[in-house]
């Protein structure tokens, strides 16, 4: 009969689950499920099975159940994008997002490679001024110019992208702009093919007629807490990247058509509050041709990783908390409705709605005012639809950080269903070579049933993990410095 361990001299908690999971039935299964997510910082906890049977003949060809497991539950990865949460999943993210923009400029993936030939730029978008804030700009000879505020300041500096009149600064009207950037640059891209077919000179029917605009953008926080737009834009003929656009669609071309949409793009939101304000685009824009090849120059592979950088990121970068403040029982509003219909004071928060108290956050007072803007005017009627309580931690920004056209290159989606079919040829492959009957894709049927449990590691795991993380950082910084293992 097997005898419990007796593990009460062991101090770590960590240490101690990983010698009970040492002497489960199957250790080497466990370290193999955590090595499989590749550091994941918190998995998915899943308990359930699966059976995959061939359609003709009903025999089983793989059967799984997470019972089987020595920790009795299957662990898969968060696949969550953001660094800041799980850098382990956000370095696939970036890595596919790669991918899916290098398709777009020069082709794979189902893009045809001639897609390099045809014009395209890099296309920055910025934010009105809501306020003079420091900065560290530097003259035509690119040496460093005195802030406003009469100082250098360095590139590290904290006071960067903050207010110098915090008392004067619109900080009403720099959350309602990030709230509605995305619209606006929904409302651009329509403005962008009238303004060029107004330029050539022909009908918006006709534009669409002879030529395909596609793109791919991705947002970044600046340091003054305001999202920007960085996007490839590219022509194409009218079935998509498998023609060339016509000759008059010109870089040229872009360019006005793009200074013209800047200026004519534009949303009204009306508020007994705040009053009426127009969210329009800053000033400053910029279109850069880009490259197939060159030094120096923004090429496809340049823009590509310039894009999936910024894809990885969130809100964080401008110095703000990367976590919702909403308490998640009462979603925000403070209160819960009681079995007798009345509001009835959420417990979990004390009837504030936080989760956790917006003055005791980490964070500047630029920052901080920002979060506490977006909050107060989420709970104003005319505005409640944008829910502005729940993207307070992302100052107000509530649109997706990177999206592309339908035409632009492959999707997200389709990466995976390829790493997908690779993993399932592998498994294939070891069936075969362990004589076992192997059958083609589509003569499999698959039923599954799971169930989610938790997130999250055991103790033990979270040490295996850990070793995972080091081993993998340890490899890649052998292959960036040109090492060569003993």
């Amino acid at each position: 009969m097997h005898r419990p361990l007796d593990l009460r001299h062991v101090i770590s908690p960590g240490l101690r689950d990983l010698i009970e999971l040492a002497n489960t039935h199957d250790f080497d299964r466990v370290t193999e499920q955590v090595r499989h997510l590749r550091g994941c910082t918190r998995p998915v906890n899943l308990h359930g099975w699966s059976v995959t049977t061939a359609r003709t003949t009903k025999e089983v060809v793989h059967s799984y159940r997470s019972e089987d497991e020595p920790s009795g539950r299957l662990l898969t990865t968060c696949g969550n994008r953001r660094a800041s949460r799980c850098p382990a999943c956000s370095r696939m993210y970036a890595a596919d997002t790669y991918h899916l923009i290098k398709a777009g400029l020069s082709g794979g993936k189902d893009v045809a490679e001639t897609v390099r030939d045809h014009p395209r730029a890099f296309v920055t978008l910025t934010a009105p001024s809501f306020g003079p804030v420091h900065g560290c700009e530097t003259d035509t000879a690119g040496k460093p110019r005195r802030c406003r505020c009469g100082t250098t300041h360095a590139d590290d500096d904290p006071a960067l992208g903050t207010p110098l009149d915090p008392a004067t600064y619109d900080y009403t009207g720099a959350v309602l702009w990030n709230a509605h950037a995305g619209q606006l640059w929904a409302r651009f891209t329509t403005y962008l093919r009238r303004a060029l077919a107004e330029h050539l000179g022909i009908t918006q029917k006709a534009l669409n007629a002879a030529l395909c605009v596609s793109f791919a953008k991705v947002a970044e926080y600046q340091k003054r807490g305001l999202v920007h737009f960085h996007a490839v834009v590219r022509f194409d003929g009218p079935d998509g990247h498998t023609a060339p656009p016509p000759s008059w669609a010109t870089l040229d071309a872009l360019r006005v058509a793009v200074s013209l949409a800047v200026v004519r793009a534009r949303l009204t939101v009306e508020s007994d509050a705040t009053g009426e304000r127009d969210i329009v685009w800053g000033r400053l824009f910029k279109v850069d041709p880009i490259s197939a090849l060159g030094d120096g120059e923004l090429t496809d592979a340049k823009v590509a990783g310039y894009i999936a950088k910024y894809a990885t990121k969130s809100a964080e970068g401008s110095g703000t908390v990367d976590r919702t403040l909403m308490c998640r029982p009462c979603t925000g509003r403070g209160y819960l409705r009681g079995p007798d219909r009345f509001h009835d004071l959420c417990a979990d928060c004390g009837g504030t709605g936080q989760a956790e108290p917006i003055k005791a956050l980490p964070v500047q007072r630029h920052v901080r005012q920002m979060i506490r803007t977006a909050w107060a005017l989420g709970h104003l009627p005319e505005l409640a639809h944008l829910k502005l309580w729940k993207w307070a931690h992302m100052l107000g920004f509530r649109g997706h950080f990177s999206t592309k056209s339908r035409a632009y290159s492959t999707t997200l989606g389709a990466l995976r269903d390829v790493r997908r079919a690779w993993r399932l040829a592998q498994a294939q492959a070891a069936r075969a070579r362990a004589g076992l009957p192997v059958a083609e894709e589509s003569a499999l049927v698959t039923a599954s049933s799971w169930t989610y449990l938790s997130s999250g590691y055991r103790p033990g795991e979270e040490l295996l993990a850990a070793q995972v993380r080091h081993d993998i950082a340890h490899a890649q910084r052998i292959k960036q410095e040109g090492l060569v293992p003993a």
